[in-house]
């Protein structure tokens, strides 16, 4: 059954300061080993500069690129790559599991952030990952 995600009040008043904050999306950079990312990022902001709040799933945006950029400069597959890899190979995620020899349920856990892949399954998933036909 889908979770119907709350509305959320347009101002709510600053913990810190008793400001109103009010529900906005702003720039915000994402740095990772020298590489960076800009996105938008919701949340609660005061009218000029000052502190923010965060709520819900406010800081999605700033997680995916993250993720994004640790893909990039790792290798280090993605929740999103990792289901695509897995749903063009037609496997469950407990046959992908089985397969990967990493456990009925690691693949769930791939594809909801919860844990990264290990090193060898990285490897595996890794497009650029030599098959036989590279090896004379």
């Amino acid at each position: 059954m889908a979770h119907k995600i709350p509305d959320l009040p347009p101002t709510m008043p600053c913990p810190e300061t008793g400001r109103t904050l009010r529900r906005d999306t702003r720039p915000f950079t994402v740095r990772y080993k020298g590489q960076e990312m800009t996105v938008d990022l919701p949340g609660y902001y005061p009218q000029g500069d000052g502190e923010s709040v965060h709520v819900g799933a406010d800081m999605a945006a700033a997680d995916e690129a993250l993720r994004a950029l640790k893909e990039q400069v790792d290798g280090v597959p993605s929740p999103a790559t990792i289901r695509r890899i897995r749903t063009k190979l037609r496997l469950s995620q407990r046959a992908a599991g089985a397969l990967f020899k990493v456990g009925p349920n690691a693949f769930d856990k791939y594809e909801r952030s919860i844990i990264e892949p290990s090193g060898p399954t990285i490897q595996l998933l890794n497009p650029d990952f030599p098959d036989d036909r590279a090896i004379s």
